[in-house]
């Protein structure tokens, strides 16, 4: 097997006095669809954060490829997060003032991309989520599905090694839901983009390539372990 494009090592994360995470350890390796499953309270959406640079780890060590992410200041991270890693959560979280084409040109307007490239990339994007005629919109004229698709076409637009998505069917019925994951996942194969899904549910789990389930801040079948 490939070596892993993300890997979790004895991730220890505290919020006052509870342990979110407990020595957990994980895996993404490039082009796989990993769903992380757990009961709420579990930790799953925390290791998430961690493995994308959103937060740092108390303990343990967060490597993409050969830099310790966990050691990365916020300005790096933040920058990855921009080029490298995309972002979904359950409820899009787009930009209520700007239009769906202007919510996905986003990430490369910031990254310095021209506006007539960075529409054209978004444009793209959108037309293969299936929400293109909706580019005018803004978010709040929008369904919650061709919101979420929005958001996974911001996501994606800037050609990412890994997508993050925290629970981005929780907030769909079942049939915006099917049609929010058979796009995301058609898109990432069509791209070669890793997947970390985190989902309670078992339909949207079965999506996965594999599936690492997570309970009491460490992941099953993965030994817990603390580095010091």
């Amino acid at each position: 097997m490939t070596p892993p494009l993300i890997e979790a090592r004895g991730l220890v994360k505290r919020y006052g006095t509870m342990d979110a995470l407990r020595g957990a350890s994980l895996r993404l390796h490039p082009g796989e669809i990993l769903a992380v499953s757990g009961p709420s309270g579990s930790g799953k959406s925390t290791l998430l954060h961690c493995l994308s640079g959103i937060v740092r780890p108390d303990e343990g060590e967060v490597l993409y490829g050969d830099e310790r992410l966990d050691q990365a200041g916020e300005t790096r991270r933040t920058t990855l997060r921009r080029t490298d890693f995309g972002i979904v959560f359950q409820f899009g979280q787009l930009v209520g003032e700007l239009t769906a084409l202007d919510n996905v040109a986003l990430p490369l307007l910031l990254a310095g991309t021209s506006r007539a490239a960075a529409h054209a990339g978004a444009r793209e994007w959108l037309e293969r989520f299936g929400v293109a005629g909706h580019a005018a919109l803004r978010p709040g004229e929008l369904s919650g599905g061709q919101a979420q698709r929005v958001a996974l076409a911001r996501a994606m637009v800037t050609g990412p090694r890994a997508v993050f998505a925290d629970e981005p069917t929780g907030a769909l019925d079942s049939l915006a839901g099917e049609q929010v994951m058979t796009a995301l996942v058609h898109a990432a194969r069509e791209a070669g983009t890793a997947v970390l899904l985190v989902t309670h549910d078992a339909q949207v789990a079965a999506y996965a390539d594999r599936e690492a389930t997570v309970r009491d801040g460490a992941v099953e079948g993965e030994p817990a372990q603390v580095l010091r």
